[in-house]
């Protein structure tokens, strides 16, 4: 389970578009759906990825948090040791809903159709 613990904790402050961004890209890759949402490639390694907050809406029990992310993916190849093909890295973007329960901080996500 993912926790946003210092989101939840910024909620109401000026800073919290950053705190969010900050805290999201801090993240183990793995936790988000950035493999699902690739759309012109056919991997990613996760690294370097950059979030963009989008919207932000409160909920009776949640915070409701709306990014674009931007991260790299690659077009593998057969992996030959003749293959000639070079591995280009593609920028590819999805977008990724985050639920904060405004309790627990426990937080869902969810990747939005693009």
């Amino acid at each position: 389970m993912i926790r946003l613990t210092k989101v939840l904790n910024a909620w109401g402050v000026s800073d919290f578009k950053e705190t969010l961004k900050h805290e999201v890209e801090s993240m183990d890759a793995d936790l988000l759906p950035l493999q699902q949402g690739l759309s012109q490639s056919s991997y990613t390694s996760g690294e370097n990825f950059c979030v963009i907050v989008l919207d932000v809406s409160e909920e009776s029990d949640f915070i409701r948090a709306k990014t674009g992310i931007f991260y790299t993916g690659i077009i593998a190849g057969c992996s030959c040791a003749d293959d000639p093909t070079p591995v280009n890295e593609i920028t590819e973007y999805c977008e990724v809903q985050f639920d904060i329960n405004k309790k627990t901080a426990d937080t869902v996500v969810t990747l939005l159709p693009g």
